[in-house]
């Protein structure tokens, strides 16, 4: 048949329905398997139902206090308040970081939720004895700011209690869902509380979600590697000198500067911030101007957000498979702009809950793939800074759009204003995406990462070590009879087996033969030892190899793995 054939087209016809049915079928697969795979790990399963009660309390919060504040002083305190708190977040955000990579991080976390129970706690006797406004800015302003430490050591945390990059990619898609259901549940629950009771009743709720996320953080079991990375020298290591508290402040702005991807992420996603600091103070304004509800409309539209969050949580779960992280966060941040524009050209009520809820199927693909890309490039030593380092540049975007919001609304009002928004984070983000396609390539699992994760010297580490082994691993191609290593010659790399056969033989003895998946070399380097034994390919045999200080940088640095290591190597000695 040619390709004008009708019955071609009467089949097209039939068949688009399926196809479309078919993707949505399999994005759904895609998106139960790893949620599934999430939940069946019991440290991550903790951590999720962690954020889901805190994040509840904290949305339902924020609501009662924009609602507190517009009731003090109107949209202009909203916004100066807004953007005084994001301010000072920015400013303390890579101070608070620090500690996420000088103590163990859980640690960190449980003392950050029980400092803002007190925190939250003292807010309501302040309203309770109806002291002035001040106190209780100053008091929530403190709350956000123990914030910053919390989601530090959460983010740098994560990528130790996942196996995989998928598994990490998954676990943060998860995250991203749960939050956006609290963008939903927390604020229609602020609301609700603020109609039928008052203000203090909403903070009591959020200082009891707080020990909500105290209690199940402390039943997290953090591998022991993770804890000892923090608090001990790599094993054999000389002991480093002594940093100094500034120049570990600023190491996280160091490693971003001197990372072009990482400055490519921050330039990104500071571009979408300034539109949600923009919408602490539009999304009231939409809610007074067009949806004509009041100040209690906010809790509306930040439930619609949550809405369209949390569908595009699931697809972005669903492309974890995909690795398009870079590309899906450049086309994350332009959705959080344009959709604006049709307030701009269609200032109703329809328009409006349109415009919100596209910029919450937008939010799921910023925050997943922001939070992978970062632990997948930076090395774990300063992970949790160069994460309070990104939140710093991040808030002080946010704080930027919040207090230039009220500015841009009273010189041209609010279709002008939003219209403005739109187009310019829209201008920032787009030149971005070649870099960020190019990025995804790089970020493609490399070959012989599966290899690497079957051995067991390799399966203590944490899912970013192995996989920057597996892209300095080297293929080694041997014909049959052909010598890999002799006795007595210098030790200067590890093996693997990926194809084929070889024999190891002492002395002229033959010890043993190994095949695909097993590997040789580790007497030597752990030893620092000359080739206790000879190895010959029987067979046509590829080898994958890693250098001495690849191989002894990463054993050394994990207590579990060198443990692992060393015990191989005694067994094969003894033999």
């Amino acid at each position: 048949m040619t390709a004008t054939d009708p019955k071609d087209a009467v089949g097209d016809e039939v068949q688009s329905p399926k196809g479309l049915a078919g993707i949505a079928m399999s994005s759904l697969r895609e998106t139960r398997t790893s949620i599934a795979s999430v939940f069946r790990n019991p440290a991550l399963r903790r951590m999720q139902i962690a954020l889901a009660g805190s994040m509840i309390g904290d949305w339902a919060y924020a609501t009662a206090v924009a609602v507190w504040a517009y009731g003090v002083g109107g949209v202009t305190a909203v916004g100066v308040w807004t953007g005084i708190r994001l301010g000072l977040m920015a400013f303390t955000a890579p101070f608070g970081a620090t500690f996420a990579d000088r103590f163990p991080r859980k640690n960190v976390m449980v003392i950050a939720d029980l400092t803002r129970v007190a925190l939250v706690s003292a807010a309501v006797v302040c309203l309770v004895l109806e002291t002035p406004a001040a106190p209780i800015f100053i008091l929530a302003t403190l709350t956000s700011l123990m914030g910053t430490p919390f989601r530090s050591a959460q983010r740098a945390l994560m990528p130790s209690l996942a196996k995989t990059p998928d598994e990490l990619t998954a676990s943060n898609g998860t995250s991203s869902t749960i939050e956006s259901l609290a963008f939903f549940v927390g604020p229609a629950i602020g609301a609700l509380f603020i109609a039928a009771t008052n203000v203090q009743t909403v903070f009591a709720f959020n200082a009891l979600t707080f020990l909500w996320s105290t209690v199940t953080v402390l039943g997290i079991k953090v591998p022991e590697r993770a804890e000892d990375r923090q608090s001990d020298s790599p094993v054999g290591a000389d002991e480093p000198d002594k940093e100094s508290f500034l120049s570990e402040v600023t190491g996280g702005f160091r490693t971003i500067a001197g990372n072009r991807d990482l400055l490519a992420v921050a330039w990104l996603v500071s571009a979408q911030t300034i539109v949600a600091g923009a919408s602490a103070v539009m999304f009231l304004v939409m809610a007074v101007e067009i949806l004509g509800t009041g100040p209690h409309g906010l809790g509306y539209l930040d439930s619609t957000l949550g809405v369209g969050a949390i569908v595009g949580g699931l697809f972005a779960i669903a492309r974890v498979s995909k690795n398009h992280l870079a590309q899906d966060l450049t086309i994350g941040v332009v959705l959080w702009a344009l959709p604006l524009l049709l307030v701009t050209v269609w200032p109703t009520p329809a328009a409006v809950f349109t415009a919100v809820i596209l910029l919450g199927l937008a939010n799921p693909l910023v925050d997943v793939n922001f939070d992978t890309i970062v632990q997948r490039v930076t090395p774990d030593e300063v992970l949790g800074r160069v994460f309070g380092s990104l939140e710093a540049c991040l808030i002080g975007s946010m704080a930027l759009g919040a207090f230039a919001m009220p500015v841009v609304l009273n010189l041209w009002g609010l279709r002008t204003a939003v219209g403005v928004v739109g187009v310019g984070v829209t201008v920032l983000a787009l030149p971005l995406l070649p870099r960020m396609r190019s990025l995804d390539a790089r970020l493609t699992a490399p070959a012989g990462l599966d290899l690497l994760r079957r051995i067991s010297i390799f399966t203590p580490l944490n899912s970013a070590v192995v996989e920057s082994l597996a892209r300095d691993l080297i293929r080694v191609p041997v014909a049959a009879g052909e010598v890999v290593v002799r006795e007595g010659d210098e030790s200067d790399r590890f093996f693997i087996i990926d194809t084929g056969l070889v024999e190891v033989t002492q002395d002229g003895v033959v010890l043993r033969r190994e095949g695909p998946g097993e590997f040789f070399g580790e007497i030597g380097l752990l030893r620092d030892v000359p080739r206790t034994a000879t190895v010959t390919a029987v067979e046509d045999t590829v080898l994958q190899s890693l250098s001495r200080e690849a191989f002894l940088s990463a054993v050394n640095g994990e207590r579990d793995s060198f443990l692992a290591a060393d015990d191989i190597v005694t067994r094969r000695l003894t033999v």
